[in-house]
């Protein structure tokens, strides 16, 4: 399955397809080199998903995702 990089848009996650790679290691370098090139203005986030194909990308990264427990939340 290969890796699908994306620019998310906020206020409502508009999701732009960036590139798709068969190796995390190239997925990781070009998301590195995207967000290195970011500016304060910049509005977006960039994410890579690990998915069978662009609709089942878009579609996780469309749901939400559970908070992580916070310390003291475990009574």
């Amino acid at each position: 399955m290969p890796y699908y990089v994306y620019k998310i848009i906020p206020p409502f996650k508009q999701l732009e397809w960036v590139h798709t790679f068969e190796k995390y290691k190239e997925a990781s370098a070009q998301a590195k080199i995207m967000r290195a090139a970011m500016t304060p203005r910049d509005n977006y986030t960039i994410k890579i998903i690990f998915a069978g194909n662009p609709l089942q990308a878009e579609d996780l990264l469309s749901q939400e995702r559970e908070p992580e427990p916070m310390i003291g939340d475990d009574y």
